[in-house]
């Protein structure tokens, strides 16, 4: 049976570009990732960004599938700074509508290998006229080998709202 270790937990009180976590252990399985969110874009929408290790440059990779039109849209993009294509409500939501992301990172203290991501997420977005649905998939490869220790996802040039909450585990006996 997997067990989820508790790395770290934050409930914003205030507004913060990113959530990021230093000092991982290599003790663990694997990562887990949940984030209930929104940012204060000013658009229904926002794409936070995922980042490894404090390392940008070119060293990331990114598809994406998601339902926002007909048909579904598919992105992707290599040879850049981020994972991105991780969308949650941005400020034109309702002030109650937040989007939630959910990450893997499988083996991420593996130095065989390059480090894989799944992500999910979805949001919800609505005023008094008009309601909008996404809900999509995302893999990425952070194209080095080194284990991973510092787990950092922004806003994406902007700003986590008040009372999103963040957490990271690290899991044990989990295939």
């Amino acid at each position: 049976m997997a067990v989820f270790n508790l790395l770290q937990h934050t409930e914003l009180s205030g507004t913060a570009a990113s959530f990021d976590v230093t000092s991982i252990p290599s003790t663990y399985d694997h990562l887990y990732f949940v984030a209930s969110a929104k940012t204060d874009q000013v658009a229904w929408v926002d794409t936070c960004e995922l980042t490894f290790n404090g390392v940008a440059g070119t060293s990331y990779g990114t598809t994406s599938i998601y339902g926002w039109a007909n048909p579904p849209v598919a992105a992707d993009v290599t040879s850049h700074s981020c994972i991105k294509y991780l969308y949650i409500n941005g400020a034109s939501s309702s002030s109650d509508d937040f989007g939630t992301i959910e990450i893997w990172v499988p083996n991420y203290a593996n130095t065989s290998n390059n480090t894989q991501v799944l992500a999910q997420w979805g949001w919800v977005g609505s005023d008094a006229t008009d309601n909008r649905w996404i809900s999509g998939q995302t893999a990425g490869v952070f194209m080095n080998t080194a284990a991973i220790d510092q787990f950092t996802l922004s806003a994406g040039g902007n700003n986590f709202s008040t009372h999103s909450t963040f957490t990271l585990y690290g899991i044990n006996g989990a295939a």
